[in-house]
């Protein structure tokens, strides 16, 4: 018999709208309560299923609610972990199978990113070779943009608006000091094989000559003299220098200019900072005096500056999701469809999680300029759309955001303790 509860969990890294993609998943939910039974959140995502940490969302009002879709992280907790293969670990698989018959999950909802599309599809496939009624949903979310079939990923667009905000901000600080002290500043972004994000970077230039000077890609091999040489050329035009580096930047062998020779928990390279590493060679090779920031966790937290496009578009996957799932489907991802770019237009469309997990969507090399340290005009009209308007939380009396932070209602256990 097939349950009619629904578990949502968080994946990988979070976003400054992720949360807004839950609250608009139960308010849908919530829709439907005479088809729909309550929903249940996993605590740090698949881990949370494994251990049988479930949350009741039940006990979230509605102002709850409200606060947690302007709420920065992943309220519910997030995680990095991949499920291998049925073959290799049907230990998981029987435990996940032994939650939801408990519990009386009929639907199951991830919201990640390409792992985590993988994770979907493997608990899709398991329900389905074990006559599990079962629809699994992948939603998405992705701070680095690179998942397939989708115009664009939850999440990106407001960090593309905070790295954008960021650097034209940065960069009149340098100028106001760069005939006296600091000629070069470089600002590092996350992004480890797909540019997306330092993409982001170059809306702040408005006119030629514009901050950022220099975009460092990961599609396109550094190349030491090339860089020198733009960085010196820079300097001689405007006095100054301002630099976005990609994590993923690397050399034409394809080694990280940032290898830190470590590997996380999906097997990728653990990158050690790309910012000292090329401030430190143009200190060398110039003498021009340097200053490197590290944007990291402020840039996919930073829900003070979230695009309002952004937000419009976590929320629409999160309501599509729960379509989707009344409408019989499992295996599948909400995704963006763009229709236009001015005026900017775009629904929702569907896509199979066989056509998503574990592909990468990298910057398409029209988007980037022929020297390969800017973006084209093309890229512009892709990514402007998206980092527009402006989706404020509330601020209280301190002056602070107004961030949901829940005591959680947990479920009582009713399978034994499960160690992963």
């Amino acid at each position: 018999m097939a349950g009619n509860n629904l578990l949502y969990a968080q994946s990988g890294g979070v976003t400054p709208v992720i949360n807004a993609t839950a609250a608009a998943l139960i308010e849908a939910a919530r829709g439907h309560s005479d088809r729909l039974g309550k929903v249940f959140a996993a605590r740090d995502g698949i881990l949370g299923v494994l251990e049988e940490r479930l949350i009741d969302t039940s006990t979230l009002t509605a102002t709850d609610l409200q606060a947690l879709a302007k709420t920065p992280g992943g309220t519910f907790g997030s995680c990095r972990y991949k499920l291998k293969g049925m073959d290799e670990n049907r230990r998981e698989y029987e435990r996940l199978i032994e939650v939801f018959r408990a519990h009386d999950i009929g639907y199951f909802f991830y919201n990640g990113g390409n792992d985590s599309a993988d994770t979907a599809l493997k608990i899709s496939e398991m329900a389905r070779s074990h006559e599990l009624p079962l629809q699994c949903i992948a939603v998405p979310k992705t701070i680095d943009n690179d998942l397939a079939v989708t115009d664009n990923c939850p999440g990106f667009g407001s960090v593309a608006k905070y790295i954008a905000v960021s650097i034209r901000e940065a960069s009149l600080d340098v100028m106001a000091m760069a005939s006296t002290s600091t000629k070069v500043f470089i600002l590092e972004v996350m992004g480890r094989h797909a540019g997306w994000i330092a993409a982001a970077g170059g809306l702040a230039a408005r006119r030629a000559g514009d901050p950022p000077q220099i975009i460092l890609f990961p599609e396109v091999p550094f190349e030491e003299a090339d860089f020198l040489a733009a960085v010196r050329d820079s300097v001689e035009r405007h006095g100054y220098c301002s630099i976005v580096v990609s994590e993923g930047a690397r050399w034409s062998d394809g080694r990280f200019l940032a290898d830190s020779g470590t590997t996380d928990a999906f097997g990728h390279k653990q990158l050690g900072g790309v910012a000292p590493v090329v401030a430190d060679l143009v200190k060398s090779q110039t003498g021009f005096k340097c200053h490197w920031a590290v944007s990291d966790y402020l840039q996919r937290s930073a829900r003070h500056l979230a695009s309002a496009t952004d937000v419009a578009h976590a929320r629409a996957v999160g309501e599509a999701a729960v379509e989707f799932a009344l409408a019989g489907r499992s295996g599948v991802m909400p995704v963006i469809k763009r229709l236009s770019d001015a005026p900017y237009s775009w629904t929702i469309d569907s896509a199979e999680l066989g056509d998503i997990a574990n592909r990468e969507k990298t910057v398409p090399r029209d988007f980037i300029s022929p020297d390969g340290f800017g973006i084209t005009e093309a890229a512009r009209a892709y990514l402007e759309p998206l980092i527009r308007g402006e989706d404020y939380p509330a601020y209280g009396s301190d002056g602070q955001p107004l961030y949901l932070t829940p005591d959680f209602d947990y479920l009582s256990p009713r399978l034994p303790a499960f160690e992963v």
